[in-house]
This record gives C-alpha cells, sequence and structure tokens, in this order.
C-alpha cells in the first residue's frame, strides 16, 4: 500500500483539513495516476457536509481528476507511464446490464462505483477522491486527455463538460438550432461554450442582469434577464432546445413556454423543492421535459476529444489545497468563474 497525502472532511461539521489514505498498488488491469488538478464540484460540497444524507466519514472529495500515469498493471495496454489522463465521477460499475454494455455506465442498474463516498466492489473498501496525490484505478474508467486541452482547464470537462455535452449530443442539438441555457454557473457556462461549438444559437437566461458581458464573452448569442417578466412574454416559443443547469427552486412551466412545438428541455439541477409541471405545459406543444445525469466512459471520451478539436476548456480559478475551505464558502455565494481548480502540488508540499 503507498501512503498518500490528501485532504478530507471528518465529519458533516468540521472544515477539511490534511489527512492521509493509502492506494494500492496498481493490480493487473489497474494504473497508478499521479494527480495533477482536481476540479472543486458543488456536489463535493453537498456531500461534505451531508446535505443530501448517506454521506461516509472520513471523506477525501473530488471528482474531476486530472493527472500522470506513474504505474501500470501487467495487462494494461491503453495506456503508457506519462500519459496525460482523467478520472471522473465513477471508477467502476456492474458492467453486465444493459447500460453499462451500452456504454452509459453511469446508469448501471446496480449504482455506478463514485470516485468518493462510495464502496469498492469486492472489497468493500471506501473509495477517495482526488483532494489527493495519487489515485489507482482500472484502465477501462480512465479517460485519455487530448494534448491540445491545459490540464488544469481540462479537469471541469469531467463532470461539468460531460454533464452538459450530454443531453446536448443526445438530444441532438444541431447548427442553426436555437437553444436557451439557464443559468451561468460551472455547468451552464460549459453548456454555453459546447452548443456554440455545435453550430447552435445560444441564449443565455439568467436572472442576474449582471452576467450579460460575461455570458456574450463566453460565446453566446444573446442574454435575457428573467427577473424581467416580460422576458417570458417575448421569447414565448423561441428555443428549439433549453438546457436547464439551475439547482434553486425555479418554476419549469415558465421555461417550457419558450419552447417551439416539439422542442425539449433538459434538467441538471436538482432544487430542493420538486416543482409541479402543468401537463398542458407539454401536451399544446408536445413538447418534452426530460433529465440528464452525466455520462458514460465512451462519451466522456467522445467529449474530450470534441472539446480538444473546437478548443473548448473549462474557464477556472486555480487554488492551492488550504484555499479550500474558502473556496466552498465562496462557491455558495456563487463567487467564483466558473470553477475552482486545485493545484494539487500545493498538497504535496504541504505534506
Amino acid at each position: 500500500m503507498l501512503k498518500t497525502a490528501a485532504y478530507a472532511a471528518v465529519d458533516a461539521r468540521t472544515p477539511l483539513a490534511p489527512f492521509s489514505i493509502e492506494r494500492r498498488e496498481p493490480g493487473p488491469n489497474e494504473v497508478l495516476i499521479d494527480i495533477l488538478y482536481c476540479g472543486v464540484c458543488h456536489s463535493d460540497i453537498h456531500q461534505a457536509r451531508d446535505e443530501w444524507g448517506g454521506s461516509a466519514f472520513p471523506m477525501v472529495p473530488g471528482h474531476e481528476i486530472v493527472g500522470r500515469v506513474a504505474r501500470l498493471g501487467a495487462n494494461v495496454k491503453s495506456f503508457q507511464l506519462g500519459d496525460a489522463v482523467g478520472v471522473g465521477c465513477f471508477v467502476d460499475s456492474c458492467r453486465e446490464c444493459p447500460q453499462c454494455r451500452a456504454g452509459e455506465e453511469q446508469y448501471c442498474d446496480q449504482g455506478m462505483t463514485g470516485t468518493y463516498n462510495s464502496r469498492e466492489r469486492g472489497t468493500g473498501a471506501p473509495t477517495y477522491g482526488g483532494y489527493s496525490t495519487r489515485i489507482t484505478v482500472d484502465q477501462d474508467y480512465v479517460l485519455r486527455i487530448p494534448e491540445s486541452i491545459p490540464l488544469d482547464r481540462a479537469a471541469p470537462l469531467l463532470c461539468a463538460g460531460i454533464t452538459t455535452y450530454s443531453p446536448l449530443k443526445h438530444y441532438g442539438v444541431k447548427a442553426g438550432d436555437e437553444v436557451a441555457v439557464v443559468g451561468l454557473g460551472g455547468l451552464g457556462h460549459m453548456a454555453v461554450k459546447i452548443a456554440v461549438a455545435m453550430g447552435a444559437r445560444v441564449t443565455v437566461l439568467s436572472t442576474s442582469e449582471s452576467k450579460r458581458e460575461a455570458a456574450l464573452a463566453l460565446g453566446a448569442h444573446a442574454f435575457a434577464a428573467t427577473r424581467d417578466k416580460a422576458t417570458f412574454k417575448t421569447l414565448s416559443r423561441s428555443f428549439d432546445f433549453i438546457i436547464d443547469s439551475v439547482s434553486g427552486d425555479h418554476d419549469y412551466n415558465a421555461y417550457l413556454g419558450l419552447l417551439k412545438f416539439d422542442g425539449t428541455m433538459v434538467l441538471l439541477g436538482i432544487p430542493e423543492t420538486p416543482s409541479t409541471v402543468a401537463a398542458g405545459a407539454l401536451i399544446m406543444q408536445r413538447r418534452k421535459l426530460g433529465g440528464s445525469l452525466i455520462g458514460g466512459i465512451r462519451e466522456t471520451q467522445e467529449m474530450l476529444d470534441f472539446c480538444a478539436e473546437h478548443g473548448v476548456a473549462s474557464d477556472i480559478e486555480l487554488i492551492d489545497i488550504a484555499q479550500i475551505n474558502e473556496a466552498y464558502e465562496r462557491m455558495i455565494k456563487g463567487d467564483v468563474r466558473y470553477r475552482f481548480v486545485i493545484d494539487i502540488a500545493s498538497l504535496g508540499q504541504a505534506a
């Protein structure tokens, strides 16, 4: 076993602090990755503070992991020492259910094995995430990072990037489509970039007028402030597709009214209070309301290659590990554009 420096939450109330974990030497089909960067997802906060329930402590968060291959198992043929690689939201699945066989491991019938706050299949050992200096992962759940994407800006693609790419691809968004992105945070800013790269005409819908300039700088073609109720009348039946990245409570019916005939709205956020959807908002114009999680390994690699081809990467603020608790508080206030990424070299120095 390899002693590994990490940062962990020891319970739901205590700030994250230095911690030591053990990583195993790679088995025949595994790779040991020296972690260079780890993105900070809002779900890290939810789980570290047990806001969703079921958190297991001590917890080492982090599922937007980028690093380089340090050691290879005897049977590994997909990677070489020094390769730039990534690990996203899960590190295993049952591999046998229809979803796993179709490359949709995130919807595994038995539940995917989370990169952290989960249990390894077989051993039952807790999984620990990317707020650490290394990780051992089966080669089938490791992604290749294209050379043209800066490694620090690639990290959030492994969650925020695939979370937005997957529904855009699944629902067939194409060049010329009118797409609305609701919310301009970590997810929303990636939705704008990816939809624009797909050739769509993108409008950002936000409660904050102050985000207009930022939305346009990201490549959006238009912006509308939704605090102005006239917006919903002006933009009625304007969009082919709406990607809703907001986790705060809001009225889905108002946004459904912005869809054209046969339009689709997909939810990525999970508001605390369940929303009531009026049947008429769907029936009268044959609209569709769907949801989407992340993406499987196949689609995540496809997304990374797409981003490399189109020059897409996340906009980040690089931080030292010692700033993580401050970063959590800033995220809660929406004070980040658009994703914090931890420089894991700072953890090694701290250790």
